[in-house]
């Protein structure tokens, strides 16, 4: 918990970056961390919102989340654990099917299973990721589970289209039109004015909100045992290894510290324990946001002095039932709008993925899994084994792993000479 304070702790030379391990005057590190906070709101309640999870109870763990990372990676690795997407889909269909516990205990199964990769990366290093999941696979996983949530989002615009049009439209006009920080809380605007919109036409209803407390604890919940709804989850694995790995190798990059990449499997055992956590209490699945990446890389402050500021404020906002109540009050087409570019966005991630590393969709072996992933997760198959359910997402992921590497091998088996006539054809 001690910092070396960055020079006179005031100022930060045009090239200068302040580290990790440093911070600037406490006034000025407090700022920084309520950037950190502005940042990672809009997701973050987002994502009890859109799933009826209580937003206090969300906000509770993420904060004690991100503590808990910043401990266990003894301040090396600056990151905000907020709510995560990738988990939009399962929650939805188990608790549809089974109630909120069985969703809670797909969380906390998960967060173990996250936890345990984590610990076999601090053993074996992270080079077998690369390999089960190279860059085809990794985007297609991404891409999948933003496309699947394509229903969810419409049934929510046809809600109140006006309203959800209107969100869209000032979304889309403030990204376009701004720079910095206010093009980065695009979404947050645009919520804000969607609601604000609808507040006019006199379409909310602040009973819940009037009758709430101005403090007490958030609500808390315990998972159900349901293994049933356990396939629905597995592949969200695989996406947070995906984002922590990620978070972690730019973050050494921007500050220009390779021993950070040292911290990989600590990262993913951080955020393992920090999601079986809020499983555990009825709170969201966290994951390292990106959101805060961008804070970071545009005011060169990598200080994880400041998250701890982010954190501690999570967990004051969550102490507040009012301010729970406020959020759950949030319209269907105010939502709308915003998920039909938020999960497009996740879905385009994905195919970013794709772009930056350069897959060639000429070769079939990257054509083909992709292509079948992608259909299955859109077209939301489902199938049942017993108790067993598997989704689009948990499919569309099977299918763009065994497919690629199936190929991967029969190609290998077809020798050098038959891959340099497909490369000529």
């Amino acid at each position: 918990m001690s910092w070396t304070v960055h020079g006179d702790g005031r100022h930060v030379a045009a090239e200068a970056i302040v580290r990790p391990t440093e911070r600037l005057s406490w006034p000025r590190t407090v700022g920084f961390g309520a950037q950190h906070v502005v940042a990672m709101f809009g997701a973050t309640f987002l994502v009890p919102v859109l799933t009826g999870f209580p937003p206090s109870t969300t906000l509770f763990f993420s904060g004690v989340g991100t503590m808990l990372f910043l401990t266990l990676n003894r301040n090396r690795v600056p990151s905000y654990l907020g709510s995560s997407f990738a988990f939009i889909a399962p929650i939805l269909a188990a608790t549809a099917s089974d109630g909120m516990g069985s969703a809670l205990f797909g969380i906390m199964v998960t967060g173990l299973l996250l936890a345990a990769v984590g610990l076999v990366v601090n053993v074996t290093g992270s080079g077998w990721i690369d390999t089960l999941m190279p860059p085809v696979v990794t985007g297609a996983i991404v891409a999948l589970i933003g496309f699947n949530l394509g229903g969810a989002a419409t049934t929510n615009f046809s809600a109140a289209p006006w309203i959800a049009t209107l969100t869209l439209a000032t979304i889309c006009v403030i990204a376009a039109a701004f720079r910095g920080m206010l093009a980065r809380l695009s979404i947050l605007v645009g919520v804000v004015v969607g609601y604000v919109a609808t507040a006019l036409a006199g379409d909310l209803d602040f009973t819940a909100v009037r009758e709430a407390d101005w403090i007490g604890l958030p609500d808390f919940a315990h998972p159900t045992v349901t293994w049933s709804v356990v396939p629905m989850f597995l592949p969200v694995v695989l996406v947070l290894v995906a984002e922590n790995v990620g978070h972690v190798r730019s973050v050494a990059h921007l500050v220009d510290d390779p021993t950070i990449n040292d911290r990989t499997g600590t990262a993913l055992f951080a955020d393992g324990l920090a999601t079986s956590l809020a499983g555990l209490g009825g709170g969201s699945a966290t994951t390292t946001y990106g959101e805060n990446i961008g804070v970071m890389t545009a005011t060169r402050v990598f200080s994880t002095a400041a998250y701890w500021v982010a954190g501690a404020v999570a967990i004051l906002l969550s102490l507040s039932p009012k301010f729970g109540a406020l959020l759950n009050t949030v319209p269907a087409g105010v939502l709308g709008g915003v998920t039909v570019a938020l999960y497009g966005l996740i879905g385009l991630i994905g195919v970013r993925i794709w772009i930056d590393n350069r897959v060639d969709f000429s070769q079939p072996v990257n054509q083909f899994p992709a292509a079948a992933a992608l259909i299955i997760a859109i077209g939301d198959l489902t199938l049942s084994w017993g108790d067993m359910t598997f989704t689009g997402i948990t499919l569309g992921t099977i299918a763009a792993i065994v497919l690629y590497h199936g190929m991967a091998q029969l190609q290998r088996l077809r020798g050098p000479e038959a891959r340099a006539e497909d490369d000529a054809f």
